[in-house]
């Protein structure tokens, strides 16, 4: 099993979900010495690390190829993401590109290289954690926004292409989460009144949709997941809804994420 962004706070929980489980990880993840170390704190034997900078051109081809030199990969979770948060003009060229390469674009490249071995195989599970943000339009999130709108479709339409071969494909969008995510990293508070779920939650949908074969799984309170419903409907009732405080809130949030993008 191949799991990205393993080192960060949903990546940690997510594996050790899977590795109670039963799960034979190899982590991904730009963080060498993290990612030992979780390697050797995981329950199990057997866990591989596998140093990976997913903004670099190639590389989901190369982690790809890292994960299957290690054993045939059964289950692909893309969890590595990079917040791009900011208006559109203050985003450099190269910032765009990172992030749309490591939310989006090494996602689909690693999933080619690995659906070969699967089709082969006639089995396997492919989890894309994407956001609520790709269901639902946030003030400084156009790009954010756009790469997980971008997974969530991605995931979906795959599902039926692969429909017939044996191969799953789920989709898990967390909210607002506590402890981990771009909130909990740039030490802001969600906005009052959503409510919070938990990377343990997180880490358990994700395994809930392999065990299932789940298409999309929901990782928020059902406040969030009304807002989402309705901004995913009505797009300018969520505009409105966003002006004066949650404008506010996102330029703050976006400046404590400027080094990040």
């Amino acid at each position: 099993m191949l799991l990205t962004g393993a080192t960060g706070g949903l990546g940690r929980a997510i594996a050790t979900e899977l590795a109670a489980a039963g799960a034979r990880l190899v982590l991904s993840s730009r963080r060498a010495d993290e990612l030992e170390r979780l390697a050797t704190e995981l329950r199990g034997d057997g866990h591989e690390a596998v140093v990976t900078e997913l903004g670099s051109a190639g590389a989901g081809e190369e982690l790809a190829a890292a994960a299957e030199a290690v054993g045939p990969v059964d289950i692909f979770v893309a969890n590595a993401g990079l917040p791009g948060t900011g208006r559109l003009e203050d985003l450099t060229a190269d910032q765009i590109s990172r992030v749309v390469r490591v939310n989006l674009e090494a996602p689909i490249l690693t999933t080619r290289a690995l659906l070969p071995g699967m089709l082969e195989r006639g089995s396997g599970h492919l989890v894309y954690v994407s956001s609520l943000a790709g269901k639902a339009p946030s003030p400084r999130s156009s790009l954010y926004n756009a790469s997980k709108f971008g997974l969530r479709g991605f995931a979906l339409a795959l599902r039926q292409d692969l429909r017939a071969s044996g191969i799953g494909v789920s989709v898990v969008l967390p909210g607002f989460i506590r402890e981990a995510g771009m909130f909990a990293d740039s030490g802001m508070s969600p906005p009052p009144g959503f409510g919070t779920g938990t990377p343990q939650q997180v880490g358990e949908a994700v395994l809930r949709a392999v065990e299932r074969n789940k298409a999309e799984v929901v990782v928020a309170p059902p406040q969030q997941r009304a807002a989402a419903a309705i901004a995913h409907a009505f797009p300018r009732v969520a505009e409105i809804g966003q002006r004066g405080r949650g404008e506010r809130t996102a330029e703050q949030l976006a400046a404590k994420q400027a080094d990040k993008r």
